[in-house]
Formats: C-alpha cells, structure tokens, sequence
C-alpha cells in the first residue's frame, strides 16, 4: 500500500500561471516516489481580497450565505488550473470543489466547521493513480448549499482531509520556510524553528502569528497528525515539523512573539454588577457568531462595573450594533470602542518551568515607553493589548530582550 500525503498550497504559491505550472512540476516529482498525493489549494494570490472588495460594492454588509457563495469560486480556478497543468506534463489528476469531495459542514456561513467527509470518491481516484487535488476553505451544509471556513480555512481542509484519509502527514507549503521565532518582515534575525510544539503553535496561530490556520493545529494536535510548514519555493529546506512535546523542548523558555494587529476594543459602561449580566452579554455576541478573546471585568463601584473585551476589526461594527442592544437591555449607560490596538503575545511551553517572565517582558514594555491596556495569562503564553503604532517596536524588543534569535 502507497504512503498518502497531503499537500497545501496557499495563493502566494499559485499567484500566477507560471506559478501553478511549477507546483505542477513540483507534485509530478513527488509522484515519482511512489506515494499517494492529494493536494488543497487556497484561490489564486489575492483573488479572495479582490472578490471580498467587489461584494463591499455592491453591499456594505452581503449577505453571508451569497458571500460564501462568491468566494467559493476563487479555489475552484485554482484547482482546475493545476490539474490542467499536471495533464500537460503528462500527469493524471482530477479537481473536486468541496461538493464533489463530500466535505459536509454546519450551516454557519462564512465560520463553518467540518462535520464529515465521505472519502469514498477521493480513494477511487487515488486507486486509479491519480493526483487529487481538492479546493480548500470550503464544504457544503445539509441544505446542500456552499459553505466557507473563515480566513485561512484551507489549511484546516487540507489537515481535515489528511485525518479523514489516514495520511502519513500533512505538509502546508507557503511563502515562507517555515514557523519563525517572530514575523521576518518586523524582525530582520527571526528563526526559522526546526520542532515546534502543537501548544506552542496554536497559541502563536491564534494570536496572529498567519503561517498557520488556529483550527488546523487543534485539529492536527487532537488526531496526532505530523504537520509540516514548508516553502513551496525552497525544495531543500526542511521547514519546521509541528508535533507533540518532546524532552529537549523543556529546555527552551520562550518559543516566539507573535503581534495580531487586526484587533479592536470594546467597553460596555456602566453594567448593574449582579449575577448573570456577562453570561447575557456575551450569549448575545455569540448568537452573533462574534469570537471574543481577551476579557476583563474592573471592579464593581456602588453596583456598577465595565466589562472590555476585545475582537477582531472586521467585526467591531456588528459587535458594536450588538452591544448597544444589550446595553439597553441590561440598563447599562453606554459602549466605547477603540481601533487601532494590536494583541502582543509571548509564547512557549517553558514558561511553565520558569518564573519572572511576566515581569520581564513587562518591564521591556515599559523600557520602550509602550503602555499596556489588557493582559491575558495561560500556562504557556502572556498576552497584552496595546496600541497599534507600537507594534513592530515591541515584537522587535521582546524578540531581543529573550535572545530568540540564538539557537
């Protein structure tokens, strides 16, 4: 039996035709190991943006089912392309859109999750020695209607997929050569890591570190899925493999510093402090399928208390619409908001083991004149909102003040 492997390949990598065709040339070498190949691609280089401004032109805020609907057709010229492409080298392949490759998901548009996938039609077409190559970010809903799995959703079709099959891994071929100690494009002397943890990785994904989708990792951690992060432009770098913890790992205090600028902070004002108030809140923001991150409650004065939390920019304007009802409902006096804030955050599994972290990476902060509005704190990562326009600057000092770009 032939070892299968799944393959990622995001827009920067089938930016152009030229592009595609090296990616095509790229898989018929791999095919010639022996090995199974399914591949999910991402659409085209910035095709997702282009279509997401044209649906602003025609709506301020689209409709999400018609959204996903428009967005879904990007992977779907991906697809077809490369499998032209494979064909012209004198491949075998077939493009499947996610309908064709039974990717069955809930009916959240635009945030879905994968519920299953029928494997039966992707295996025959392997057994026929062909490569399969699936558009990735999408599924279909009970309703049999298209459905998109949030930004950066292909990497999580590709690891789903690779679960689903029984891979022997999943490789997620980008632009850059795998998981940095920061963002290269703000500090000059990132690391390229060799190991990263599946901990270590989902804290750096959800806090804006853009190599890898947060959902993938969870996914990948929860079935012990090797995941590799490679450059699709670099065949001879290694890359960085995401797996479980390992000995040598408790060595290493800090991993990397990851800086989410697309961030915004919302207060609501003066909410009666008594039992239940934050549960109404935020069940509301939820029916909203608005994601919350860092939450803090000041104390109450004379039975009165504010509740700040932060989300991402894209949804401030229906989390502002959103908490002016209950603000009304729960005769509260009012909500404010700031843009402009960026999510800072310090992570690896060492900080565990050693104290005095927090204490030095605030008082790094501090050195830079960089003031901290919010702070969030787990086992392996600190957190810290502050604004925007000091961002770079504090990744590049945090990054120098724990020597990450040493070995």
């Amino acid at each position: 039996m032939r070892p299968l492997i799944v393959q990622k390949y995001g827009g920067s990598s089938l930016a152009t035709s030229d592009k595609i065709k090296n990616v095509a040339y790229r898989l018929m070498k791999e095919k010639e190991k022996d090995v199974d190949l399914v591949v999910v691609l991402s659409a085209m280089g910035k095709t997702t943006d282009t279509l997401i401004s044209l649906a602003q032109e025609i709506s301020p805020r689209p409709c999400k089912r018609e959204l996903d609907m428009l967005l879904s057709t990007g992977e779907q010229v991906s697809v077809s392309l490369l499998s032209m492409a494979i064909k012209e080298l004198g491949g075998q392949a077939i493009s499947l859109n996610a309908m064709q490759a039974n990717i069955l998901t809930d009916s959240f548009h635009s945030e879905s999750q994968i519920l299953d996938i029928d494997t039966q039609r992707i295996k025959t077409h392997l057994q026929e020695g062909k490569i399969v190559i699936i558009t990735g970010y999408q599924g279909l809903n009970k309703e049999k209607d298209i459905t998109t799995l949030g930004r950066g959703g292909s990497d999580l079709s590709a690891v789903a997929l690779a679960v689903a099959l029984k891979a022997q891994c999943c490789k997620i071929l980008t632009d850059v050569s795998g998981v940095y100690t920061a963002d290269p494009r703000i500090v000059s002397d990132a690391r390229c890591l060799k190991k990263i943890t599946y901990e270590e990785m989902l804290e750096l994904a959800s806090m804006g570190a853009k190599v890898l989708h947060a959902r993938s990792v969870e996914l990948a951690q929860r079935y012990d899925l090797e995941v590799y992060v490679k450059s699709s432009f670099d065949e001879q770098n290694a890359g960085t493999l995401i797996e479980k913890d390992v000995k040598k790992m408790e060595e290493i205090t800090i991993t990397g510093v990851a800086l989410n600028k697309n961030e915004a902070k919302v207060t609501l004002v003066g909410v009666p402090d008594r039992p239940g108030m934050a549960a109404e809140v935020f069940t509301c923001l939820a029916e909203a399928n608005i994601n919350i991150d860092i939450i803090i409650q000041n104390v109450s004065v004379e039975g009165f208390t504010d509740i700040s939390f932060t989300v991402k920019e894209e949804d401030l304007h229906v989390t502002i619409l959103v908490s002016k009802e209950a603000v009304r409902d729960l005769e509260a006096k009012e909500v404010i908001f700031k843009k402009n804030v960026s999510k800072l955050t310090l992570v690896g599994v060492g900080m565990r083991r050693h104290s005095g972290i927090a204490a030095k990476m605030f008082r790094c902060l501090a050195d830079k004149n960089i003031n901290i509005e919010m702070i969030s704190t787990s086992e392996i990562k600190i957190s810290c909102v502050i604004d925007q326009d000091k961002g770079d600057l504090a990744v590049q000092a945090l990054h120098k003040a724990f020597e990450l770009e040493k070995s």
